[in-house]
Order: C-alpha cells, then structure tokens, then sequence
C-alpha cells in the first residue's frame, strides 16, 4: 500500500518505454514519493522491461494506478502542474520546479490533491493536455539543448519536492465550504458550458471551434475553484436556459 504521508501523485502521460517507467518509479522512490499513476501506455500494462529498470522500486510499479485518458487520471486531483516548455497558445501560471514543489507542499498541507504530469518521451504533452492543468512547471535548461528524458524530469521534480517538505510549514485553509474541486467536477462542469454554448451557436465558425473549445477548457483548469463555486456555476448555467427556454 503507499504511505499515509502526504504527497502528489506524478502522472506519465502515455509512457512509450518500459525501461523510462521503471526509471522513473526509482527517482521517485528516491526522494520517497510512491504514488505513481500511469496513462495509456504504449506498450500496456504490466510492463516487464518497466520492473527490470525499477529494482528496488518495484513496489511502486504494483501499486501504480492505470488509467485509460489523462481525465480519468486526475479524475480527484485539485490542483495539477504539467512539466513541459509554455506553450503560447495557453495562459498558465508558470513556475520553476522549485517554486512549484513549495507551492505544491503549501496546497497539499491545506487539503487539497495535487498531481504532476510528465509527458510522452518523443514530443512531450500534447496541448490538450496541457489544458487540463492548472499551471506548468519550467526547467531553466540551455535553450541550445533543453530536452530532458521522461526519468530526468521526474527526479528534479522529486528532489525538489523533497526540499520543500523539509523546509514547508504546516498550514489549514479555514472558512466554510472550503474543500477544492476535483478534475472530474471540473471536467464535468467545462462539458456542461461546453453543451449549452454549443447549442446556442457560441463555437462559430467552424474553422476556430476546436481552439474556442481547448480556450474554454483551459480557462476552467487556470480558475481555484471550490466545490460549491462549481454547484454555483451549474446552477448560473441551469436558471439561464430555463429562462431562455421558458416561453
């Protein structure tokens, strides 16, 4: 079972290799994060060349958490911060690893659940995916040679995650109704807007209608929201199509 400490979950985003997953459950494991999931993997699951690389972190490849899509993998995450170079066509905070794991720590000592992405080796997260975080989390590496192999990334953010909870001071978020969304009230709330705009014609025209929708998305994972900021906003949506439907 994974520990009881509290810590993210690091999500591989369509791993490719068996030999990067393995590796990534020893940097991991290195730093004492256990919680692993997996998201589609190329060459399935359970993966032999993944456990031969793993060695004494095996546990973690046992007790990984397999998931078909990337919702179903945050499905109760809070917060989420995806590792990858900014992406222009998306406004996201933007945070050092180090900056991120502070704030990581921060969060997950308020309540909430937070994970970290890591995309595939080849070409890294895809903007849809990044669309589903709410912040991304940048490497200062040389510009002449920035890219980093899918267990790198995961190490640097297990070292700095671990410097972080050492130095992290206990805190609680007070006030009522204070528990944050998980991904999967946020992705049913951004299906819900998405449905009704739709039928109101608001994805025109054709031609910009799929970078309206990933916008949308987008603006919903940027957004701190609580779960009865999410009831509030279902309710906005329900009474304004039954006062436009009401003859």
């Amino acid at each position: 079972m994974p520990s009881d400490t509290p810590q993210p979950a690091f999500v591989l985003i369509r791993p490719q290799m068996g030999e990067n997953i393995g590796a990534a459950a020893r940097a991991m494991w290195n730093f004492g994060l256990d919680r692993m999931r997996v998201v589609a993997p190329r060459d399935g699951w359970p993966n032999p060349a993944a456990v031969a690389m793993a060695s004494g972190a095996g546990r973690l490849l046992d007790e990984a958490v397999l998931a078909g899509d990337l919702a179903e993998g945050i499905a109760d995450r809070t917060y989420v911060y995806a590792t990858t170079a900014r992406p222009r066509e998306l406004t996201k905070p933007v945070f050092t690893p180090e900056a991120a794991m502070r704030d990581a720590a921060d969060r997950i000592g308020r309540g909430e659940q937070v994970a970290v992405l890591f995309g595939p080796e080849r070409a890294g997260m895809e903007n849809a995916d990044i669309a589903q975080a709410n912040a991304i989390i940048t490497v200062p590496v040389n510009p002449d040679f920035p890219s980093l192999n899918l267990a790198q990334c995961v190490l640097l953010a297990g070292y700095e995650w671990r410097r972080a909870v050492e130095l992290a001071e206990p805190q609680v978020l007070r006030g009522q109704r204070t528990e944050m969304a998980g991904g999967a009230e946020i992705e049913a709330l951004a299906r819900h807007y998405e449905d009704r705009l739709d039928e109101a014609g608001f994805f025109f025209p054709e031609t910009k209608s799929d970078s309206m929708r990933l916008n949308l998305r987008n603006l919903w994972s940027r957004m701190p929201l609580t779960r009865a900021d999410v009831q509030m906003l279902h309710g906005i949506l329900r009474q304004l199509v039954r006062r436009r439907d009401d003859p």
